[in-house]
């Protein structure tokens, strides 16, 4: 091994004295870093000013309809038509995500990363699970027609329309987990197996504690994509119309019947013709954006709330 002798570090030393006092400015790294927050200012001012239009148009909705807009189902006159059913639809379909997509994505990275081992098949399934994430929308609604509509025989019903998106995004639940969990430093695991614990302990006891808050991360993500979707919801059924419900509808037929979401009546009230739809528009939409804040915000409660007992 080579060793440094005393006048190399002196002379190391100087040099790095003489460059500090020289006082000379970084310039290339004063430029990149305005860069930086020039494209910042840009991005925050597109913002703005979407946030700011949008609003301007939709709180003349809100101060002349109040809840009645929330509450209010569609409607082709613009003066009763609200976002009640749209809203029961978009969140029956968040609950098909939470029930099916997050269980078995959840499952599915701890396997390929605690129990599976860095082998053949594990990386053969991880390639494609990522190639997966990449597939547009509306592939996975050509599927859900394809599969849940047409050969399961489902229809175009409520059901299929949160099976598609429980399909669509669970490779995206797969990766964050897995993302999370191979974040969780070795030392760990290797301190767990050191007292005597099995890989189920290991896996229950430190790894999923210290992972949680990635994968609650992962977990907005996933509500966030699977709430804002439009294509795959249209190509299984979502009606971008106007449709009825019965009173007395059972649970088994308000998920075997139409539905909307709030994405789809956003799509569909954007193309009316008349001016009073535009402002309708503007609304749903502030409508969205609440709901996705408000599972954000709660999901980065839960996110640290874990991180700190931890």
């Amino acid at each position: 091994m080579a060793t440094v002798s005393a006048p190399q570090m002196s002379a190391t030393r100087a040099a790095v004295e003489a460059g500090l006092r020289s006082g000379r400015r970084d310039w290339a790294g004063m430029i990149a870093a305005f860069a930086l927050f020039l494209t910042l200012i840009v991005s925050l001012t597109i913002l703005f000013v979407l946030l700011t239009d949008v609003m301007s148009r939709a709180l003349p909705v809100f101060s002349a309809r109040g809840l009645d807009f929330l509450a209010a189902p569609n409607s082709s006159n613009p003066e009763i038509a609200g976002v009640g059913q749209a809203v029961f639809g978009s969140i029956v379909l968040t609950i098909f995500v939470i029930i099916l997509a997050l269980p078995i994505g959840i499952t599915a990275a701890i396997y390929l990363e605690e129990y599976a081992g860095d082998n053949r098949f594990a990386r053969f399934v991880n390639t494609n699970i990522r190639n997966l994430a990449g597939v547009p929308a509306i592939v996975y609604g050509l599927l859900g027609l394809a599969v849940f509509v047409t050969s399961v025989g489902l229809g175009r019903s409520l059901l299929s329309g949160g099976l598609t998106l429980a399909i669509l995004v669970l490779p995206i639940v797969v990766i964050t987990a897995a993302e999370a969990l191979r974040a969780v430093p070795m030392t760990i695991r290797e301190a767990a197996f050191g007292v005597g614990a099995t890989r189920s302990e290991v896996v229950t006891s430190h790894v999923l504690p210290y992972a949680l808050p990635g994968i609650l991360t992962g977990i907005v993500l996933t509500l966030a994509r699977a709430f804002g979707e439009t294509a795959p919801l249209i190509m299984v059924g979502a009606i971008t119309g106007v449709f009825r419900t019965a009173a007395d509808q059972g649970g088994l037929e308000t998920l075997q019947g139409p539905f909307t979401a709030l994405p789809t009546i956003v799509y569909s009230w954007s193309k009316q013709p008349q001016e009073e739809f535009r402002a309708l528009t503007a609304a749903a939409i502030i409508v969205l954006l609440v709901v996705i804040l408000a599972v954000n915000a709660a999901a980065i409660l839960l996110r640290n709330r874990y991180d700190r007992s931890w």
